[in-house]
């Protein structure tokens, strides 16, 4: 939700637990639907309330997705890059074994596949589920034991 409105920006993600990290959601500078914005701050969901703000960058593909992206610095490494490039707060969500850590508030000490499946759950049950999709993309499976590789 945008801050002091009813207004909201649609999100995509493949890794809902993140979502716990965020610190900003970025719009490309030139797209029509969000550029009234741009400075603004939307309240991350499942946080109680934390505001981040939204900011411009050509970085974001306006064709993918909503055209919008969500930014855990934490989290993702092109994440990282752009949290540089504007000065974002980092936020690590996740303790070495993949547990979550205490920024992850309600979901401390869930391994990182049940919080996502928790905090599903809970976007649901608030109504902030707008679609859910089959999405193709790459996952690194460790050789040795063939875990998820996922970025801490």
């Amino acid at each position: 939700m945008v801050e002091g409105s009813e207004e909201y920006i649609p999100v995509a993600t493949t890794r809902p637990e993140t979502i716990l990290g965020d610190t900003a959601v970025c719009v490309h500078p030139e797209d029509p639907r969000y550029q009234h914005l741009i400075g603004k701050h939307v309240l991350v969901p499942m946080s109680d309330g934390r505001p981040i703000p939204v900011i411009a960058d050509t970085y974001v593909d306006r064709e993918f997705g909503t055209g919008a992206l969500k930014i855990t610095p934490g989290h993702d490494p092109n994440d990282y890059e752009l949290g540089k490039r504007h000065n974002l707060p980092l936020i690590n969500i996740m303790n070495r074994d993949a547990s979550i850590n205490a920024n992850g508030g309600r979901y401390q000490g869930m391994d990182r596949f049940v919080c996502r499946d928790e905090l599903w759950k809970d976007m649901e049950a608030a109504g902030l589920v707008l679609k859910v999709e089959k999405h193709a993309q790459r996952v690194p499976i460790s050789q040795r034991g063939g875990e998820v590789i996922e970025p801490l």
